[in-house]
């Protein structure tokens, strides 16, 4: 990922956003890994939820080990400037994080399953970082479609922090709210580790495992 030398730690508020734009960014229509169409149109097991855990090249490759996930994109949410650019998000001008949109069959793969693995794969109490990677476009974020799943993500932070009190570590500041709207990052970025298999990956958890209560 690209280090900057200066960061806004400070969420930016909507007045103070950069506007953005109405075309929204292009991406391939074929998904590298699934070799399959990206399709808006979801089938009746087929749910969405993003997820923001640092940078989204590594995050997005986790997922991909998932059974039951049948489609990723990584993108822009929790912000407000319309059609953001790489750019205006690594400015902390936008209010958006870095995300990962997961695709998933709920008769494959329960969302708990998805839930554990997020919790994981990064550390959820670094606030507007993760390791290396600092700014409020880094910050440890789940935005739900689905209202039901509400309960079971606020449960499953409450659940993750007991853990994480045991073991001697700081606060959750993860955000989680419902998704207001997904913009796709550059096309460059969609599944950057198999375009690029040496490519900078950041993924690293705090060595407590999340068990479902």
């Amino acid at each position: 990922m690209i280090f900057e030398k200066k960061f806004l730690l400070t969420l930016v508020d909507e007045h103070s956003a950069v506007k953005g734009r109405k075309k929204p960014i292009t991406v391939a229509k074929t998904h590298l890994f699934f070799q399959k169409k990206i399709d808006t149109d979801l089938g009746k097991n087929v749910e969405r939820i993003c997820f923001g855990a640092g940078c989204f090249w590594g995050v997005e490759k986790r997922f991909w080990e998932i059974d039951g996930v049948v489609s990723t994109s990584v993108g822009y949410a929790g912000g407000f400037t319309e059609n953001p650019t790489y750019e205006e998000v690594c400015s902390g001008k936008t209010g958006h994080t870095e995300v990962v949109l997961v695709t998933f069959d709920k008769s494959v793969v329960k969302i708990n399953e998805i839930i554990k693995v997020f919790w994981e794969m990064h550390d959820p109490t670094q606030g507007f970082r993760q390791g290396n990677d600092v700014g409020t476009q880094y910050r440890s974020a789940i935005y739900y479609s689905e209202k039901e799943h509400e309960d079971a993500l606020i449960n499953s932070k409450k659940n993750y922090q007991r853990t994480l009190k045991k073991a001697g570590k700081e606060e959750v500041t993860t955000e989680i709210k419902q998704l207001s709207i997904f913009y796709f990052a550059e096309d460059y970025h969609q599944q950057y580790l198999i375009k690029n298999p040496n490519g900078y990956c950041s993924l690293h958890g705090t060595g407590c495992k999340y068990v479902d209560e």
